[in-house]
């Protein structure tokens, strides 16, 4: 693909201030596309798009949180009267929450968890669906966890709400298999050296994992390309 495979494509990615969202952000922008970056924290988006630009790139900031329904909805309103349509969604954005036994997980916690980590991207796909439906070609990615198909011990939350999330979107992807060339994917990309794998594994050398931008890349390399709908795919390394 050229370096401008994505020229004129509007992508949307979730939790794009830092980390994986980020580098997602920014590999999607080098290969032409428009970003709409999302996330709570102004200041880490600010510097993500400033990185957009600076690299030739074309960026619009929305830091809003997520987990008021009602904003999401207003966040897809104003891209449907400024490009109306969307053409790439990643779901990225997502909170670890503290890794405990079941019997003592909070469950103040466990529906906050949920709520970003599930419910959230439910509200997006129910707020951008009709603007994906008017791209002619529409793909979202979801970001998951090995966790969420092979429970671990301590890990009962957050792999719950990632199986829940492979759920939602492979249902969506089976109801859009035949009504356009709209296709869902997921994404695990393993071990990576993010603010989430330190907050899981504070002892851990982070020089020993690849870095946010590997993922970024494999994330954009997918997006450009073709790929079956439910299709999933683990980043090596």
């Amino acid at each position: 693909m050229t370096q401008a495979s994505l020229s004129g494509q509007i992508a949307l990615v979730t939790g794009a201030s830092r980390g994986i969202g980020a580098a997602t952000a920014l590999a999607l922008a080098a290969r032409g596309a428009h970003l709409i970056l999302v996330a709570r924290t102004p200041g880490g988006l600010e510097e993500v798009e400033e990185r957009i630009h600076a690299g030739g790139g074309t960026a619009t900031i929305a830091p809003i949180d997520l987990a008021d329904g009602d904003v999401v909805g207003r966040l897809a309103d104003a891209v449907a009267s400024r490009w109306g349509r969307l053409d790439l969604l990643v779901l990225n954005a997502a909170m670890l929450g503290t890794l405990s036994p079941v019997p003592s997980i909070d469950p103040r916690e466990l529906s906050r968890l949920l709520t970003l980590n599930v419910g959230a991207n439910q509200a997006l796909i129910a707020a951008f669906d009709p603007l994906l439906r008017a791209s002619p070609r529409a793909r979202v990615v979801g970001l998951t966890s090995s966790v969420g198909r092979s429970p671990r011990a301590f890990w009962g939350g957050y792999g719950a709400s990632k199986a829940a999330l492979e759920t939602l979107l492979l249902a969506y992807a089976d109801e859009m298999a035949n009504l356009g060339d709209l296709r869902v994917a997921l994404v695990d990309p393993g071990a990576t050296a993010t603010p989430m794998r330190a907050q899981a594994f504070p002892g851990e050398d982070p020089a020993t994992l690849k870095p946010p931008s590997a993922v970024g890349e494999a994330v954009a390399t997918l997006l450009e390309g073709d790929f079956a709908t439910g299709h999933r795919m683990r980043v090596p390394g």
